[in-house]
């Protein structure tokens, strides 16, 4: 194996830091208009410092080999991510709305990763340039910093395809076009669209501008950052403005493909889709029982939605069921009620939606809905092989069969996201977390979902956590977001050797 290329490594960094400073400095521009000079230099002051550190970066390596291979491809990513979350941090820390560390360097991975859990205790009291901002590190993680890149990589000369490896190391293999690069601008054009689209509707619905634009950021990316305290739940007297973010949760956690199949009126494709109808199914079916449940305890149910009933209890257990059925599932962790105030069974029901997560090709987070099936559907098949062991079974998905080294790979992937997780609460509970709490925390972090259980509900959030706890769900937010395999073989002492 040949040595890893360190010079188009930090070559890519130096462009990763430049194009998050240039997005610093749209956010310090947001900042003078909305709050004035003292929050709009803090935020360019950020921003430019990371534009000259990308800069030198991509001056010192300019003479690099033109070459990507696949080990440098998971450590771009990789550390991609972590440096763009360090430098995220400086307008947290230049303006003073997170002076710490730590806990500025949690909030931005949680920006990142789009997994919407936050130490802010007051979010309304925050600058709203550092709310856009803090929206816009959702938005800039959705599709994915890598993916971003892949649309500029031409200029430089550059193929990109080691780089989407990486990014999307899921077992589908859709592509818009043979040409990756142009597979990334499609998807960012489609992205933006919708993002376009969501804040013109919220605007309609009543929301301001601002609060519009940045929960379409939150909402597209399936994050979850709200620029209010209560969240969503700040509307509850506005039922369409939680519709249209229902509506558009939903887009988010399909595959991006099949909303460019729409486009094209290839709507035959999308209703054959296995994984968008076992996807719809489950939301259907979560969404009726959880309905059920709250009209069937409405004593205690309803009386915790606690907001004005605008269309009757029906209504109201039918909007708030489907919509933190969508935040949970799709991972994008909006709250327009605290769900675990509603029955035992749909606090259960609910941590069990952690570990479904979105479609491949979407910007959720979770294990995958396209992984359980093709898992359930392999098991089935072991019953027929226990009985017809010569026969050749395999499995098939979308009407095609599916090598074995795609299955082994999937339930290695269980296995090990299983694994994570349970590492991940017992480091949790070492800290001194109860029971629900480790688990919830580790399994939000590790699902990007955001909101999680006890002290980590859906209407508390993680500043409670010590620093170690900070930086450890950090840790499981990353390799959660890049499906553990990306970051977990950079640990492996192989992938380092040069043979």
């Amino acid at each position: 194996m040949p040595r890893l290329n360190y010079r188009i490594i930090f070559h890519l960094m130096g462009l990763l830091l430049l194009c998050n400073g240039g997005f610093m400095i749209l956010s310090a521009i947001v900042g003078y208009i909305y709050d004035g000079v003292d929050s709009a230099m803090a935020i360019s002051s950020a921003g430019l410092l990371t534009v000259f550190i990308g800069t030198l970066l991509m001056f010192l390596t300019r003479n690099h080999k033109k070459e990507i291979q696949k080990k440098e491809g998971y450590v771009v990513v990789t550390f991609g991510w972590i440096f763009m979350s360090l430098s995220g941090c400086l307008p947290y820390i230049f303006s003073g709305a997170i002076p710490s560390l730590t806990d500025a360097f949690f909030e931005t991975m949680s920006g990142y990763t789009t997994t919407g859990a936050s130490i802010v205790n007051d979010i309304e009291a925050l600058p709203n340039g550092i709310l856009f901002w803090r929206s816009m590190t959702h938005w800039i993680g959705g599709m994915g910093i890598i993916v971003l890149a892949i649309a500029i990589l031409p200029l430089l000369g550059i193929g990109g395809m080691q780089l989407f490896a990486a990014e999307a190391p899921g077992p589908s293999a859709d592509k818009l076009h043979p040409r990756i690069t142009d597979t990334a601008k499609r998807l960012w054009l489609i992205y933006f669209g919708y993002t376009i689209a969501e804040t013109i509707l919220l605007k309609v619905a009543g929301m301001s501008f601002f609060d519009a634009i940045n929960h379409a950021m939150s909402t597209l990316s399936t994050g979850g950052f709200s620029t209010k305290n209560a969240s969503v739940a700040y509307w509850n007297d506005k039922p369409l403005i939680q519709y249209i973010i229902i509506a558009f949760m939903f887009l988010a956690g399909t595959n991006f493909v099949l909303s460019y199949f729409a486009f094209k009126g290839r709507f035959k494709s999308i209703w054959e889709d296995e994984e968008f109808k076992l996807y719809s199914t489950f939301i259907i079916s979560f969404t009726l029982v959880t309905m059920g449940v709250i009209l069937w305890k409405a004593d205690v149910g309803i009386s915790s939605i606690n907001h004005p009933m605008v269309f009757g209890e029906a209504e109201s257990a039918f909007r708030h069921g489907l919509f933190q059925v969508l935040a949970v599932m799709t991972t994008t962790g909006f709250v327009s009620a605290d769900y675990t105030l509603w029955a035992p069974f749909l606090t259960v029901l609910f941590f069990g939606m952690m570990f479904l997560g979105g479609s491949a090709g979407s910007t959720a987070g979770g294990i995958k809905i396209v992984r359980h099936l093709i898992t359930i559907r392999n098991g089935v098949l072991e019953f027929k092989r226990t009985l017809h062991p010569n026969a050749i079974l395999p499995v098939r998905y979308n009407r095609k069969a599916i090598s074995q080294n795609i299955v082994f790979n999937i339930l290695g992937f269980f296995i090990l996201y299983m694994l994570a997780w349970i590492v991940g609460a017992c480091g949790l509970a070492l800290l001194g977390l109860d029971f629900p709490t480790a688990l919830g925390g580790a399994a939000s972090s590790l699902g990007n979902v955001g909101p999680a259980f006890g002290d980590l509900g859906p209407v508390n959030n993680y500043d409670s956590l010590p620093g170690v706890g900070k930086w450890w769900c950090s840790f499981l937010m990353l390799i959660g977001r890049l499906e553990l395999f990306t970051v977990l073989i950079l640990l492996t002492p192989f992938f380092w050797r040069n043979r």
